[in-house]
């Protein structure tokens, strides 16, 4: 396990939000990325959305404050042996939480992240 500073940890994030592509990142609107060092007592969680989804918006949705995406620094990192561990486990919790902004369940979220698992390791089907 690896403990990083919060402003390293952040930083990462920072990063981790510059490389989302430009046609998703032009679609979030008043959405705030959050670090906490842990979830909400008796939850197991990486991250969490709070917010309406972007598909769920209709013509009232308006004059509301931000979305928000928080990462939970202290489950990430004790999954994580060094920095680049790190790196990309924000990277695969940030994609996650910013699927169920744009309104994507659970169940489609985990088909997604499993296809690109077989996909890294070369494997099909």
């Amino acid at each position: 396990m690896i403990h990083l500073s919060r402003d390293r940890f952040q930083e990462l994030v920072e990063e981790a939000l510059k490389n989302i592509p430009l046609p998703y990142v032009r679609q979030m609107k008043n959405v705030a990325v959050l670090v906490e060092d842990f979830p909400p007592p008796g939850q197991n969680l990486l991250g969490l959305y709070h917010g309406v989804p972007l598909k769920d918006r209709g013509s009232y949705y308006g004059n509301v404050p931000p979305d928000v995406i928080v990462l939970y620094k202290f489950p990430i990192e004790s999954l994580c042996q060094n920095e680049n561990q790190v790196r990309e486990k924000i990277r695969e919790v940030l994609w996650h939480e910013v699927g169920h902004y744009f309104g994507l369940d659970e169940k489609t979220l985990r088909e997604i992240e499993s296809n690109k698992a077989h996909k890294k390791s070369g494997r099909t089907g």
